[in-house]
């Protein structure tokens, strides 16, 4: 397997190894592989569960759950998602 996923059973699962969030709602994802990639949370900001990270204290309070990054309001994004929406750093 690749350094930076998990082998579990037949499957791949990417790790982060290092979130940044900036100011204008974007997180900078470090993969275990060591790519990299920018995701943008603002068209997320509409929806019910991102609505809170309006508040950018809120949203720079991001934290790696390893396979996810999570926020204190409960939203939350899989690794999976951050690496193929994003784009490339």
């Amino acid at each position: 397997w690749r350094e930076g996923l998990s082998d579990q059973g037949a499957r791949m699962i990417l790790t982060i190894t290092q979130i940044v969030a900036s100011r204008d709602w974007t997180l900078d994802v470090t993969f275990g592989d060591g790519s990299r990639r920018i995701y943008d949370v603002k068209p997320l900001l509409k929806s019910e569960a991102f609505e809170e990270l309006n508040d950018i204290g809120l949203f720079l309070q991001v934290r790696n759950g390893g396979y996810f990054v999570e926020w204190p309001t409960g939203a939350d994004l899989s690794a999976d998602t951050l690496c193929l929406e994003g784009t490339a750093a």
